[in-house]
């Protein structure tokens, strides 16, 4: 058995008293073995697809039976659908259709973008995102979302949008409030509103391709080749957009469905900011041992506590 030790008393003549350890959580020690992934290899019996969005044709990946309840898990900027990758068996396993796709100008949707939408647009805006997200859960069916970052705003405005489209929503590092969201950010958030769209989205980039978060080879060879297939306007127009976030707090602790926000412990914003952002709605909290990326470095635990949350959807 294994054990702890605890002394029993103070002074020299303390004895060590054992008793059994704590049962290590299972999810947790997955999550722990995970080492250096290679991203770009998707999990066996994922499929590859494409999605006709009122922007163009999006890349996707799913698992699971498609008449099953499903689970659509939306990346952030800069991010794609292999962010979910290893959370895709188990909720296929746990009899859920999970489905990701890449957003707009992103990755392999690059070739989507805002001169396809009738009429044709010259940015990359919320409406743009909210309807190509619109579009997907419609041909789901009613989805639990989980909306990663900047797309844990589009997940909120297509929410109050069409309700009737969401099981529950899941705000995985989502900025946690409206306006300008980067000046919340540990450390530089100060700067935020100093400086223009473009130049925050270079500095963001360059943060990124620094590795300035300590990312592991594998991710890092991953995130490298993803930028080059990605639009530099859409980084542009979602950094922009992030800078004039719309605050739906109120909105969204009226809404009458099961909510959860999820963070990793060392997040680009303070931790306190999420823990009273979910008070401030009426959701679930979570926090995990990781950093902006739950889905890819704790993705286990995740998993585990967004079953619990489908549970309590019924």
């Amino acid at each position: 058995m294994v054990i702890r030790g605890r002394f029993a008393g103070r002074g020299p003549g303390a004895r060590l008293r054992t008793e059994p350890a704590a049962p290590a959580d299972p999810a947790a020690v997955r999550d722990a073995q995970l080492g250096d992934v290679d991203w770009s290899a998707l999990p066996a019996g994922c499929v590859r697809s494409r999605f006709p969005a009122p922007s163009g044709s999006l890349a996707a990946i799913s698992m699971g039976d498609a008449g099953s309840p499903a689970v659509v898990l939306v990346p952030g900027a800069m991010g794609s659908k292999e962010d979910f990758s290893l959370m895709l068996p188990e909720l296929a396993a746990a009899g859920y259709f999970a489905f990701s796709f890449d957003l707009a100008g992103q990755y392999e949707s690059a070739d989507a973008g805002p001169e396809h939408l009738r009429p044709p647009r010259d940015r990359y805006d919320y409406e743009l995102f909210t309807g190509d997200l619109i579009s997907v859960l419609t041909a789901c069916g009613p989805a639990h979302v989980v909306g990663y970052s900047f797309a844990g705003i589009v997940a909120q405005l297509a929410l109050l949008q069409r309700p009737d489209l969401f099981r529950s929503i899941t705000l995985l590092g989502c900025p946690p409030g409206g306006g300008q969201s980067f000046r919340g950010v540990s450390r530089i958030g100060w700067a935020a509103p100093l400086v223009g769209d473009r130049i925050s989205a270079d500095l963001i980039v360059w943060g990124v391709q620094r590795n300035f978060i300590g990312a592991s080879p594998g991710r890092m060879a991953f995130v490298s080749h993803r930028f080059t297939r990605t639009r530099k306007d859409s980084i542009r127009d979602m950094v922009g957009l992030m800078r004039h976030a719309p605050d739906l707090r109120a909105d969204l602790r009226a809404a009458r469905l099961p909510k959860f926000v999820a963070v990793g412990e060392h997040d680009v914003w303070p931790l306190r900011l999420h823990r009273e952002f979910a008070a401030g709605i009426g959701a679930s909290f979570a926090s995990y041992g990781s950093g902006h990326s739950p889905s890819e470095e704790s993705p286990y635990q995740f998993t585990r506590d967004l079953l619990h949350l489908f549970d309590s959807a019924g």
